[in-house]
């Protein structure tokens, strides 16, 4: 007899992406999610061929989507580079759709790792999660850079808007080619930023470092530095102390040092730049970098876009196009979807769609670690150079076999 599907009343905005990332989304999407719920997706295809067709504008219709329904959920996509622009035949060399979408959402890129017992840490230390919180907006993704093609002089000249005297900066007397670059930020980004991980630490229940080098870049770090300090001490404060938790601000070098020395457990606010690599860094500090959400949360908790915290595996899909076994951590890219949902249960109020969610994420991780049944990424991570076939599985038997324990779960919740 067929299962009832579960109800969601409100619709998701799927953004589905590219090479082996999108062939384990189909299978997600098709064999995971659909034969469960009653869901309507806005569809989007954010595959690079696509948005090349539509001079990137698909992405924007798609950021401008979620801003509509509040929920996006989103496959690992492309960011070419100039091999990427020859391979596709691309008109320009488009930007990350993250970026893209980043900048119109706001908020802020929350990065948690998936732990698991049986996978040993490189960091073993960290016995608590660290959540790393990725400033979205500005700095070095939305820069303008330039190369000097020889001796001459770069300025930067602010304008003010109300026709008074503009201010010129005398940056660089080239003496022969070099490089420059300009980035910016606002306030109301930072404030937003500032919300988000305030309210993320608050929901953890754990203390929030943020981190600058506000000693070099006094005005540009200072800033961030200032407005944290003013919205916590006005508007947070005493829900910290409340909560038995606190905020400091702290120098990005000291940070890094104080983090691998912890035993994790706490909420890292990171500029743009800086959080694109320590979330990476604390994902192999945790076993995997296939083991990791990534959430975009905009600062008043409303809007969520969720997706896998890796790339789109082109290695793996090299092999999978000669017609080769491959073995590709699907773990993120279903954590994107039930993180996604998760967020529509909460907004709609939608219990069932809730527990669901929940047991789909702990089949993932108890077909790991209670059944031994992993991809080849985590397998290594075990056995190191004494790795053997039969300690690992390709992505299709490993997903089966997560479908096998939901199946269980739900049984027993139905018969509960």
């Amino acid at each position: 007899m067929p299962r009832e599907k579960i109800v969601v009343n409100n619709p998701v905005v799927e953004l589905d992406g590219d090479e082996m990332t999108r062939i384990i989304w189909k299978k997600i999407r098709e064999e995971l999610i659909l034969p469960y719920l009653q869901l309507d997706i806005k569809y989007y295809d954010l595959g690079l061929e696509y948005r090349d067709q539509t001079n990137d504008q698909v992405t924007v219709e798609a950021a401008n989507a979620i801003l509509e329904h509040k929920v996006g959920i989103k496959c690992a996509t492309i960011t070419p580079d100039e091999a990427r622009v020859e391979e596709f035949k691309l008109k320009e060399m488009w930007r990350s759709p993250n970026g893209t979408i980043r900048n119109i959402l706001g908020g802020t890129v929350f990065r948690e790792p998936i732990t698991l017992q049986r996978i040993p840490k490189p960091i073993p230390g960290w016995k608590n999660p660290i959540i790393i919180g990725r400033h979205a907006f500005g700095d070095q993704y939305r820069s303008t850079d330039f190369v000097a093609p020889g001796p001459g002089k770069l300025q930067m000249v602010y304008t003010p808007a109300d026709g008074s005297q503009p201010t010129v900066l005398n940056v660089y007397d080239f003496k022969g080619r070099g490089i420059a670059m300009s980035m910016y930020n606002t306030d109301e980004s930072i404030s937003g930023f500032a919300h988000s991980s305030f309210k993320m630490a608050l929901a953890k229940k754990m203390p929030l470092f943020m981190s600058t080098k506000n000693t070099i870049l006094k005005k540009y770090d200072g800033r961030f530095k200032d407005i944290f300090q003013e919205i916590y001490d006005t508007q947070y404060r005493a829900d910290f102390e409340a909560a038995g938790i606190y905020y400091e601000h702290r120098l990005i070098d000291d940070m890094v040092a104080q983090a691998i020395k912890s035993s994790g457990g706490f909420v890292w606010a990171c500029k743009n730049y800086d959080g694109d690599v320590q979330s990476d860094i604390l994902a192999q500090g945790f076993g995997s970098l296939g083991m990791m959400t990534s959430e975009l949360i905009t600062p008043d908790g409303q809007i969520i876009e969720s997706e896998a915290a890796h790339g789109t595996v082109t290695r793996h899909y090299r092999e999978w196009q000669k017609g080769n076994e491959t073995s590709t951590n699907p773990v993120a890219s279903i954590f994107a979807w039930t993180r996604g949902l998760l967020h529509r249960a909460k907004l709609d109020g939608n219990d069932e769609l809730r527990k669901f969610c929940l047991d789909l994420e702990e089949a993932c991780v108890e077909v790991i670690d209670k059944d031994g049944i992993m991809t080849k990424d985590l397998a290594l991570s075990i056995h190191g150079k004494d790795l053997k076939r039969e300690h690992w599985v390709i992505t299709d038997v490993y997903m089966d076999a997560v479908r096998d324990k939901l199946h269980l779960k739900l049984n027993a919740r139905e018969s509960a």
